[in-house]
């Protein structure tokens, strides 16, 4: 923040703006969409493996500890769609109900970090677990609805791999490596 007001601003923009990767599988992005991209990639797995391992054995092993975050999203996902279509719809803004239905993750569990050990770890699990759900419902949202086009084949690899992941849950596999 202080280097985009300051006399490095251009630089830093010019670095952000450089291209950088390989043109082999289309992986030449800017450098900003590297780092955005890509940390977010490294937050989210984080994020639910630490969920995960609360649903295997913490606070939300059990379904009805699980559930309430899933409704509690799914409420908080709908509540301000619904506002939102209350105030805007038959306008030109009508379209936009899909807007404020995410949470901001990063920022609802920076609150909650900085409030330390005030907190109890069931909450911050219960908040963890209701922002992951929440941005889920919102990913999908604008996947499903907001879209000019569905591509399948990603669409169906990605649950293929999904599956195979749960598979190996199931088995309880906890390493690939064939020796």
């Amino acid at each position: 923040m202080m280097m985009a007001n300051s006399s490095f601003a251009e630089s830093l923009q010019n670095f952000l703006d450089k291209e950088i990767g390989t043109d082999i599988f289309h992986l030449k992005y800017p450098v900003s969409i590297w780092i955005n991209d890509g940390l977010m990639a490294v937050f989210f797995l984080l994020v639910g493996l630490e969920i995960k391992r609360e649903m295997v054995e913490g606070e939300l092993s059990s379904f009805k500890n699980a559930s309430l975050p899933i409704f509690a999203a799914i409420g908080g996902m709908l509540i301000p769609a619904v506002i939102f279509m209350f105030f805007n719809s038959g306008t030109k803004y009508g379209n936009g109900w899909g807007i404020p239905m995410a949470t901001d993750i990063a920022f609802s569990l920076a609150i909650i970090s900085m409030l330390g050990k005030k907190i109890p770890n069931s909450i911050k699990i219960f908040l963890a677990a209701l922002a992951i759900v929440d941005d889920l419902g919102a990913i999908l949202v604008i996947a499903i609805f907001y879209t000019e086009q569905i591509h399948w084949t990603y669409l169906l690899l990605s649950f293929g791999v999904t599956a195979l992941l749960f598979l190996f849950n199931l088995l309880k596999i906890t390493k690939i490596v064939f020796t």
